[in-house]
């Protein structure tokens, strides 16, 4: 009985291997013909079988260099990695495509692709921003050259995406001064934060912070500076006031406010 499962087992797994080895695709690895592994790796891409398309195209691509389907096959690959969502590759792909073959018919959409690949890239705010600035960069190249492309509004919306991502950044490094009290380096941070995105969500906040800091950087001064550090502080209450007359931090700015004018005249008292 034992003799004749291991026979049935065995005779199952040759049948399996027989089959494997002589599947079209295994065919068309191991074939000399690489005609026929562009087309098997042309009919796996399209019904989305990636990897092992990426596998024949690994083998061809040297082969079509220069020819006339290198054109086809090269964005084929470009795009097979952008699927595996290996993006780093993608991105380098499309950007060899759109430099090689510039009057394609796919050179928009390569572009599109490739500045996409270094969005995905991107890390989260709190992470170094270098793949971000990349992918800005290569968003607002592609937004220059196709600006009537039907990718236009996606792409836009990209780099809203990651300019909000720097602004969060930058905002919260200045936050992180006022909590770790340097104080001076974080009035210096919301006023180049200030300066550098009138636009931003953050920019509310950031009037009261840089208010905020100076405040907390008078009273904690040396008797001789804190007089004139509150001074400052009024005046940035001043322009916080001015920018946002209805702000949500007004309730808090006006209690900070009344302990700066107390301080100052008790010293002039």
């Amino acid at each position: 009985m034992f003799l004749n499962h291991m026979r049935i087992l065995l005779t199952t797994l040759a049948l399996a291997t027989l089959f494997f080895s002589c599947s079209p695709y295994q065919k068309a690895l191991k074939s000399e013909d690489v005609g026929l592994k562009f087309h098997m790796a042309d009919s796996l891409y399209t019904v989305g079988k990636y990897k092992k398309a990426l596998k024949l195209m690994e083998q061809v691509v040297p082969e079509y260099r220069g020819k006339p389907q290198a054109e086809k096959l090269m964005f084929l690959y470009s795009d097979t990695f952008y699927n595996l969502g290996d993006y780093y590759l993608a991105g380098y792909q499309f950007e060899r495509f759109s430099n090689s073959y510039p009057l394609s018919e796919k050179a928009e959409e390569a572009a599109f692709k490739g500045a996409k690949s270094y969005y995905f890239l991107s890390p989260r705010y709190s992470l170094d921003q270098k793949d971000t600035k990349v992918a800005l960069e290569k968003l607002q190249e592609f937004i220059n050259k196709y600006s009537n492309s039907t990718f236009i509004a996606d792409a836009n919306q990209l780099v809203e995406e990651l300019t909000h991502k720097l602004e969060k950044k930058e905002f919260e490094v200045a936050k992180q001064y006022n909590r770790i009290f340097d104080y001076k380096a974080a009035i210096s941070a919301f006023d180049n934060f200030i300066l550098d995105h009138p636009g931003s969500e953050f920019r509310e906040e950031a009037y009261f912070m840089k208010f905020e800091s100076a405040y907390q950087l008078a009273v904690r001064s040396i008797e001789n500076l804190v007089e004139e550090r509150l001074t400052t502080a009024k005046s940035y209450y001043e322009s916080f006031k001015r920018n946002y007359p209805e702000s949500k931090f007004q309730a808090e700015a006006e209690t900070i406010l009344e302990d700066i004018e107390q301080r100052i005249d008790n010293k002039q008292v």
